[in-house]
């Protein structure tokens, strides 16, 4: 039974994508076949961290399919290769990106798209791709494409830093996500500073949202270094940062 994951944050610089990306890379090794859509349209970037930068487009890619031009399936690229010797025999990763082209973000902005068709996109690539997951790199806060997001998935995992507006905006995703009775929440806390209690801070996002607290991912040098070239968890694989972020993914396919 092929599941839908949802990585949102109601701000942005959270950390969404390259959770998104470790943790969707983390379960693929682990045997499964995975999908991973960027419908981060306005300010895409997921890509980078399967190795397409530096202006590198891949071609077709979300937007193509959204207006009409090539299925979804033809959008989805083989980024296997990220996993390198981190895989069982059956992993496999496939990635849709979205544009980074000035002209097309711009359309974007300017025309819209029916969001509709997202959903029927997601059940393709499930169908074509025999995905066990599909991870949703989603838009922070909340819009027409976020709430179709959270509606279909299994499993939503909000990501927040310890900071008064990521708690007051993530209040209100938790809120809009029990109304649509989303089967299940994951909370995320990225970036704490290390000063921090993890027990307390733990303790304090448990009782806020009524939510369990799946990983606290402290702020990390190696991190920040490493610059979204390539995903953390595979180049680390031996940093405490990635045993937190394994223990995730494991809490996502349990």
């Amino acid at each position: 039974m092929s599941k839908i994951v949802s990585i949102h944050s109601y701000r942005g610089g959270t950390g969404k994508s390259n959770s998104t990306a470790n943790l969707a890379a983390t379960v693929a090794s682990y045997g499964y076949r995975v999908g991973v859509v960027d419908t981060d349209i306005q300010s895409p970037g997921i890509h980078v961290l399967f190795g397409y930068g530096d202006g590198e487009q891949l071609e077709p890619c979300l937007n193509q399919y959204l207006w009409g031009k090539c299925s979804i399936t033809d959008a989805a690229h083989d980024v296997t290769h990220v996993l390198e010797n981190n895989k069982q025999e059956n992993s496999k990763i496939f990635l849709v990106p979205s544009s980074v082209k000035a002209s097309e973000i711009a359309r974007v902005l300017r025309e819209g798209y029916d969001v509709g068709l997202l959903n029927d996109g997601f059940d393709m690539l499930i169908e074509d791709l025999e995905l066990d997951y599909l991870f949703i790199d989603t838009h922070p806060g909340l819009n027409e494409e976020t709430l179709l997001s959270i509606t279909i998935s299994d499993i939503l995992v909000l990501i927040l830093r310890p900071d008064k507006q990521d708690y007051q905006g993530t209040a209100v995703t938790v809120d809009v996500a029990r109304k649509l009775e989303v089967p299940k929440m994951l909370m995320v806390v990225n970036k704490a500073p290390t000063s921090f209690d993890f027990t307390l801070l733990q303790e304090k996002v448990e009782q806020t949202y009524g939510v369990s607290v799946s990983g606290i991912l402290p702020h990390s040098d190696e991190m920040m270094v490493l610059a979204s070239d390539g995903i953390f968890a595979l180049k680390y694989p031996d940093n405490p940062l990635t045993q937190t972020i394994l223990n995730i993914a494991k809490e996502i396919v349990e």
